[in-house]
């Protein structure tokens, strides 16, 4: 059985704010929504935890005007489905991704991650490389075989205030009836995640936030992506020393807004200089986790600016 996430119309703009059309592909195994903006260099923009493709809105409004800039939303997020019978781990959405991009025949592309499309993206470009021109980190990880990984991820995971919600509320049994009220406290989860600008908040922003998650059933993406850091069930796609190489050597930029409190830059950032030793890094003070809602003009400059130049 599945599920369309509160049954979202493709044609809901949220009163204007999400203007582009709607998508679909069954590549995944799957119904997958996407938008598809634009002419030029690929941009394959991926969002994160619990957000979909609204949080590039601006991005994708400013960017298209120069290049064709592609957003996916993930299995069990945005206007994707979100089926019952499916796993919501990593390298199930690296497989999904995949597919799409498989089926789309994207190449050259320029990644632009957030959050966990930081660590599905680098999935993505350890298992095709060639298909990938540029890689831009956005407040999300960039895990290449860091021989340091994991001991940074236990580090920030045992202070950052989401993922100790996380630990603790799966260690009492409520972390899937919690979550599952997103429809209720999305507000919060993305506060506890963190963004500084509060006047971003509107009926409009919070409905378009609401609206994949309106019964428990539809919350299994936010849900499993949670679930599986308690579990350690997510697996880090690892590169062999080629792909390594191959990838460490691509033109890099990391966008990171300094006030995050669920990947916080002092275990992040040196994971990036590892992974990318001669990559660009530009940091954004009082910008918070979700930094494409504190900084969106900005970050679509640096990236302009950023695809200019290589």
């Amino acid at each position: 059985m599945a599920i369309y996430n509160h049954d979202v119309a493709p044609d809901e703009t949220f009163n204007g704010t999400w203007p582009f059309t709607a998508r679909y592909t069954d590549a995944p195994g799957f119904r997958m929504h996407y938008v598809d903006e634009g002419d030029g260099e690929v941009i394959l923009a991926l969002h994160g935890e619990p957000t979909w493709g609204y949080l590039f809105r601006h991005l994708i409004k400013t960017l298209s005007r120069k290049y064709r800039i592609v957003v996916p939303d993930h299995i069990g997020f945005g206007k994707s489905e979100t089926p019952q019978n499916k796993n919501y781990y990593l390298q199930d959405h690296i497989d999904n991704l995949e597919q799409f991009v498989l089926e789309q025949d994207l190449k050259e592309v320029t990644l632009v991650m957030h959050d966990f499309g930081g660590p599905v993206g680098m999935g993505l470009a350890i298992r095709h490389p060639e298909r990938i021109k540029r890689i831009i980190s956005t407040n999300g990880p960039t895990p290449l075989g860091q021989s340091n990984l994991i001991d940074m991820l236990q580090k920030n995971g045992s202070t950052a205030p989401w993922f100790r919600w996380i630990a603790s509320a799966y260690e009492s049994g409520t972390l899937e009836q919690i979550l599952g009220q997103l429809d209720y406290n999305i507000l919060s989860t993305l506060k506890l995640n963190g963004f500084e600008r509060n006047e971003i908040i509107t009926d409009s922003w919070l409905s378009a936030y609401r609206a994949p998650f309106k019964t428990p059933a539809s919350c299994l993406g936010a849900i499993g992506w949670a679930k599986g850091f308690a579990e350690g069930a997510h697996q880090f796609e690892i590169p062999d020393d080629v792909v390594m190489k191959t990838i460490s050597c691509k033109p890099s930029l990391a966008i990171w807004g300094m006030a995050d409190r669920t990947l916080q830059p002092e275990f992040f950032m040196p994971l990036y200089t590892k992974a990318f030793p001669d990559g660009e890094f530009f940091q954004l003070d009082n910008v918070g986790h979700y930094c494409h809602e504190d900084a969106p003009e900005e970050i679509s400059d640096l990236i302009d600016k950023f695809i200019q130049q290589v």
